[in-house]
Formats: structure tokens, sequence, C-alpha cells
């Protein structure tokens, strides 16, 4: 049966604020956790409105406490804006207090704009750097006999080590180093498929993997009807559609309106954009969700559910794990 985790972006709506949003992630992981989700992603954004989890290891911390059995995770941390010894050393620490519960996955974007990412304090020329940081950052778990610079907590933990991406590039290294490789297909899905054949064919059996494994991401929204999911389904299109005019603002209320006042080019780009999306009743989303595992051999689903009321993107979030079992069943 293919594990469903979630990835959650602590979002922030319009009317409220992000001690709420933090409050709901909180709920949603204990929910989560009780209907049989596989893991609890966090995601590092910074400099967007809408998001609340910029301060990525602080909220798995707050999660992994409120919770007691889910993996929690980043997915990811944007390693071009830290020192690869501040993050061995933080998911040290959350491993520590969190024994076999913490999972750290990598990125190579900065997460954000490029005025904000160079006041996050690195050189803009990190993320050419990436692969000697991951390498550097893994040295640090291992802690071979006489490292003279130690992660304390982190030297000797066992943290399950992600590699993230959304062209050929991650695939490449992932497969090269032997990790487990998350795509970005729910806002980057263009080489999804050629991204997924170059990460298994060029697979190396290593230390941390046996054989590939591949997890995608995938927006779900599942209501009574499909009308009803795809109008809750406008706040995350909304979203989008802001983050390219430039106008960031917290996450919009459903506009069943909201398309049709768009310009052509902007439905093509979120036809685009947000192609990787079942959105509509469990019928229609379990056709779609069966169509998507079998067409790209997923080890693994983490759904994504950008819905303005909490309440409602709760459901939602159950109703997608009723369909897990019932998937497994029929793909057997």
């Amino acid at each position: 049966m293919i594990p469903f985790s979630i990835l959650d972006l602590s979002p922030i709506v319009e009317g409220s604020d992000a001690a709420q949003a933090l409050r709901n992630t909180i709920d949603l992981a204990r929910h989560a956790e009780a209907w049989g989700y596989h893991r609890y992603w966090l995601a590092e954004h910074h400099n967007i409105p809408a998001v609340a989890s910029a301060a990525t290891a602080v909220v798995i911390g707050a999660v992994a406490a409120n919770t007691s059995s889910i993996r929690v995770g980043a997915g990811g941390i944007m390693l071009p804006n830290h020192s690869p010894l501040i993050v061995a050393e933080q998911f040290g620490t959350l491993e520590a207090l969190y024994p076999g519960r913490i999972d750290l996955a990598l990125g190579r974007a900065p997460g954000t704009d490029q005025a904000t990412a160079r006041a996050l304090r690195r050189d803009h020329t990190a993320a050419d750097t990436f692969p000697q940081d991951v390498l550097e950052l893994i040295q640090y778990f291992r802690a071979p006999s006489g490292q003279r610079i130690r992660a304390i907590p982190g030297a000797g933990l066992d943290i399950p080590i992600w590699i993230l991406g959304s062209s050929l590039f991650g695939a490449q290294f992932a497969a090269e180093m032997g990790l487990p490789y998350g795509f970005a297909s729910h806002f980057a899905p263009a080489l999804m498929m050629d991204a997924i054949a170059v990460y298994r064919q060029r697979f190396r059996p290593s230390e941390f993997l046996a054989q590939p494994h591949v997890m995608l991401g995938i927006n779900v929204v599942i209501a009574d009807t499909d009308a009803e999911a795809r109008q809750l389904f406008t706040s995350h299109q909304q979203a989008f559609v802001n983050l390219r005019r430039g106008t960031l603002g917290p996450l919009p209320p459903p506009d069943a309106q909201f398309l049709e006042r768009l310009t052509m080019h902007e439905r093509w780009e979120i036809d685009q954009t947000l192609s990787v999306a079942t959105v509509g009743s469990v019928r229609h989303v379990q056709t779609a969700l069966e169509e998507f595992i079998g067409r790209t051999q997923a080890d693994e689903l983490i759904l994504v559910a950008q819905i303005y009321d909490h309440a409602t993107r709760l459901r939602s979030y159950q109703l997608a794990a009723t369909l897990r079992e019932q998937i497994g069943i029929r793909m057997s």
C-alpha cells in the first residue's frame, strides 16, 4: 500500500495571523497521525505573507512535541540559506528529542526572492556548492574519529536525508548518492517523468538506501462535489497568480469567479504549473490518484492542500486518507 504523507506550508489566511496558522499546523498534524499519514513535512519559505513555516526546524519541533509516532521533517530545508553545521546541529537536536521520527529533505533553491536570499546572509553563489554542502552535512552526522569539528547533537545520529528537486539536477545527484528523492511536481511538473526516469536509471545502492525511492508532490482537494472542490482550489490558484504578479498576501478565501477574470496567459500558467492536481469528489479523486500512481509508479505521495478554511482542509485530508487503503486494494 503506497504511503501518503502531508506537505504543510502553515498557511496564513486572510483575516488571521501566523500564530493561528501554526496552531492549525499542530492540529492538522495530530489528525494526520490518527488518520495514518506516514510523514508530516514543513517547507522553508521566506518573506511570503501566506507562509508561517520560515523557521522550519522550530515548527518541526512543535509538531513533533504534539504528536507521538508520525515522522516529522523538512520538505525541505533550503541548504544554500544555511551552513551545513547549523543544519546538522538543529536536526541533531530534533533527533535527540524525538528519536527515530525526524526526516531532513534538502533543496537547492533559496525558497524566496533574491533580495531576501541576500538578507539571509549567505553567498549568492551558495546554490553552486549544493553537492559539497550535502556531503559536508552527511560528514557531520557520520562523525568519523578524529574529525575536528563536530555537530553536537548530531554526530553519530541516523537522520534520513532526502534530496528534493524540480529539475534533472536533483534527480541525478540523488541517484549518484543513493538517497531518496522527492520531486516538486505539485508546483513544477514539467520534468517530472524525465526526473523519475533519470533517478531510477542512475540510482546506485548506498549505505542509505538499497533501491530507489521516489516521493511525488500532488495537490489534492476533496469535497462533497466536484464543483465545491474546484471552488476551494481557487484559494491556491489565486495565491499562485498573486505570486506571479508580485502582489503577495495571505491565502485568500475561495472565489468562484476568479478564473473568469484572468488573462489567457495567466490561465495557461495555472494549468501548466498546477497540473499535478486532483480536485473533486471522493470518487473523482480516487480515479485520478490511481491513474497518477499507475503512470508514475511513485513509491510515496506527499499531498498538498492549500485550503482557506481549516475545518474544510481537515476534512479534505481525512477523505484523502480513507482513499489510501481503497487504492491499495484496487491496485494490488
